[in-house]
């Protein structure tokens, strides 16, 4: 798939050690997207996680 120019927001719906070298790499697999990290959703609720996902 051609990602080029999209934004990649990652996520994780358990554990609690971040992302540590996640983004870095993610990198090599979509080189003219931007990653970023996004935030770990093992305790959020539906009306935040919508919220959340309606700020992107």
């Amino acid at each position: 798939y051609d990602f080029s120019g999209k934004k990649i927001v990652l996520f994780a719906t358990s554990g609690g050690s971040g992302f540590g070298n996640t983004v870095k790499e993610l990198q090599s697999s979509a080189p003219d997207a931007f990653i970023t990290e996004g935030r770990l959703l093992n305790c959020g609720t539906k009306q935040e996680i919508s919220e959340w996902v309606n700020s992107l």
